[in-house]
């Protein structure tokens, strides 16, 4: 037997060694993907700054009031429900078909009409959203549940517009019903394809269930959000007449949303955590649909006293650090978007209160006659990133209500538990805070809680447990990042507030994958990912590599590698491990820093683009697209060479890039390909789309 046992172990030996190399790129894979989705993130939240600073200073006309905001409509709810029922539904529709009251009969139309691939008609969606909006309306601030009429209260996590992942919940779980009650924490748009199609689903199941379908408010119902990552788009392609329609109403019905959900007095369910500033009983004060968006300030009203105006102005100035609003103010006042400080030396003068216009979102000095280069800048209503950062230390001038409320709800939607005490701003994220497990058994104590329930992270199992067992983490949507990369999960609370997990996975092949297909397609897709990172910073990294490089031998030290790239990308990776995967060593043993570029190549090239400026626009790209699909207010693909000047020109100041505005001028001449004075956006950024050379070979 001693030869068999001697190839037994050797065998065991071989598969540990085998299961460990699979664990360690299973788990770079995970820390690429999680690390380039906040690094998104924190792009969203400077250009969410962007977007606001761009039309409240431009006082670009007819823009914000279509596509933003919808506070310019005075048309009346009964008014509104008329003119949606006026929609004519075409005989030729095959589609589900709504009436209301809804009924079992409804929500089971819609099931099978979208396993169809059907799309609901513009009508019934205007009539639904107006409903739920009627409904949510009356609904508290945080909710209270009880398992004492039901055994079971289902708690589902993100979904972001996975549509198969809500499907087979309900084929698994049952469907909400009286004696089947959900609670969805959230995020249940944007990412997807069928965002559309599950808030429809949820929001039906809402008013025929008033009492067993509960819904929490995540941080991507939220419409500046939703431009970036796919909703905004999602719904125009769906609803091209009446996408716009539908964008605003969801607008007040996402504001609308409860923040928080608490069950049997024990366990608090929100979507994203808390912060050492969470006050409960202020949470469940305030006005909740006043915060259209968490990544903007609360609106001055008009009738706002001057010292009001002033305390806003020195509460922001607190919140972005000191310097940070006058250097945002200098930038735009050196590029001619602002007037000089002579000009308006104070924000609480006489001549310079501000107040706003009627007739759109832009602030005015009272001259309703001034043009767009004479507007006031006003700081209270843009965001600088830092802003939504906690652990401030406010001095003793006391900020407005409305700006800490809506720092509380900050806090609940962006925030991530962390291993370590204290509360500190989640700079990786760039919103929110990280709370550690002191300030989770703070609270908990505080409101005699047991159990804290949130979600806004991906995890590798559908859930995760910290801080002693006190916090858990639910995702519900399985393959986030790519096919295999996560399973989804949802949780059972019985009587017992003993939280019980339920592990899925939606998977388009009828084999299921092995681990080894698993993680390699996993990680394919997250080092794609990450090489078209470096590409998008490629002037930084070589210009890093060569400050490492004296003698210039195109070589350096793995560590000296390692070092400059996370001084450029910052993503906290591991990077010597991640080193063979992205570059190639030289005969010496020393890291070949020119071979991490060499796969990539942008596709198509135009000849009067700089190679610098053809890098910039590309990592930039999907910013622009954000700003551009602003403009395009008819979403035609088209905007007019002037706009797309004003645009970069405002777009280049505020992130301190250094294009020269002649180089703008002649790509924007450049691809006027018809010379009609207009751009097809859609062409342009296809321009700058990074192929990988060898997948190209492949194919």
């Amino acid at each position: 037997y001693g030869g068999a046992l001697k190839a037994a172990i050797l065998i065991q030996q071989w598969f540990r060694r085998y299961m460990a190399r699979l664990e360690i790129r299973r788990r770079y894979t995970w820390s690429i993907f999680q690390s380039i989705e906040y690094a998104g993130e924190q792009d969203q939240l400077q250009v969410s700054s962007i977007v606001l600073l761009f039309f409240t200073v431009l006082s670009l006309p007819d823009l914000i009031s279509h596509v933003l905001d919808p506070n310019n409509d005075f048309m009346n709810e009964e008014a509104k429900l008329a003119k949606y029922e006026k929609i004519e539904v075409p005989d030729s529709y095959a589609g589900p078909r709504l009436s209301f009251p809804l009924t079992v009969v409804h929500t089971n139309a819609l099931l099978s009409g979208f396993k169809q691939q059907q799309t609901l008609h513009p009508r019934y969606v205007l009539q639904l959203l107006h409903e739920t909006k009627k409904f949510l309306k009356h609904m508290p601030n945080i909710i209270h549940l009880s398992t004492t009429y039901t055994r079971q209260i289902t708690v589902c996590g993100d979904l972001h517009g996975k549509l198969d992942d809500l499907l087979l919940i309900f084929y698994k779980n049952g469907l909400p019903s009286d004696e089947n009650p959900y609670l969805f924490n959230g995020d249940f748009v944007d990412r997807g394809k069928k965002s559309m199609e599950i808030i429809i689903i949820l929001f039906a199941f809402l008013l025929v269930y008033p009492n067993n379908m509960h819904l929490n408010r995540g941080n991507h119902e939220d419409y500046i959000m939703n431009l970036r990552y796919g909703f905004t788009k999602e719904v125009m392609q769906k609803y091209k007449t009446h996408g716009r329609e539908i964008l605003q109403l969801l607008q007040d019905v996402f504001s609308f949303l409860p923040i928080a959900t608490i069950i049997d007095n024990k366990v608090l369910i929100v979507h994203g955590g808390i912060s050492d500033f969470t006050d409960l009983d202020v949470l469940a004060s305030i006005e909740r649909h006043k915060f259209k968006s968490a990544l903007r300030l609360p609106k001055l009203n008009t009738d706002d006293s001057p010292d009001k105006g002033k305390k806003r102005v020195q509460f922001f100035s607190q919140c972005i650090g000191v310097g940070g609003l006058n250097k945002i103010q200098t930038t735009f006042q050196s590029n001619g978007f602002l007037p000089s400080s002579n000009n308006c030396s104070s924000f609480h003068t006489k001549q310079c209160k501000p107040c706003y216009s009627k007739e759109k979102d832009v602030m005015t000095t009272g001259d309703e006659h001034h043009p767009p280069s004479q507007t006031l800048f006003n700081p209270s209503a843009i965001l600088e990133v830092p802003f939504l950062d906690s652990g401030i230390n406010f001095v003793a001038e006391e900020p407005i209500r409305e700006e800490l409320e809506w720092k509380q709800i900050v806090d609940l939607l962006w925030s991530d538990p962390k291993n370590q005490n204290g509360c500190i701003p989640n700079s990786f994220r760039g919103g929110g805070c990280y709370f550690g497990p002191d300030v989770t058994l703070r609270l908990l104590k505080k409101y005699n809680l047991q159990l804290l329930i949130r979600s806004h992270e991906c995890k590798q199992d559908g859930y995760e447990l910290c801080h002693d067992g006190k916090v858990i983490t639910i995702f519900s949507a399985s393959n986030y990042y790519e096919e295999g990369s996560n399973r989804g999960a949802y949780i059972k609370l019985g009587p017992d507030l003993v939280p019980r997990f339920f592990q899925y996975q939606v998977s388009k092949y009828t084999r299921r994958l092995t681990i080894q297909q698993s993680v390699t397609a996993a990680e394919g897709s997250a080092l794609k990912s990450l090489r078209e990172k470096l590409y998008a910073h490629k002037t930084d990294l070589i210009a890093a590599f060569k400050d490492c490089d004296k003698n210039n031998t195109g070589r350096i030290s793995t560590s000296d590698w390692a070092s400059a790239v996370e001084s450029v990308l910052h993503l906290d990776l591991p990077w010597r491990t991640l080193r063979s995967r992205l570059v190639k060593l030289g005969p010496d043993g020393n890291v070949d820093y020119l071979s991490c570029f060499e796969d990539l190549q942008i596709e198509r090239s135009i000849k009067e683009v700089t190679p610098c400026l053809m890098e910039t626009l590309y990592r930039y790209r999907t910013d622009l697209e954000i700003i551009f699909n602003i403009i395009d207010k008819d979403h035609s693909g088209l905007i007019s060479i002037e706009e797309f000047r004003q645009t970069w020109k405002l777009f280049s100041s505020h992130l301190h890039i250094p294009i020269d505005d002649e180089a703008i001028d002649d790509l924007a001449r450049s691809i006027d390909y018809n010379k009609d004075g207009s751009i097809d956006f859609n062409e342009f950024l296809e321009a700058f789309r990074v192929v990988h050379k060898l997948d190209s070979k492949e194919n």
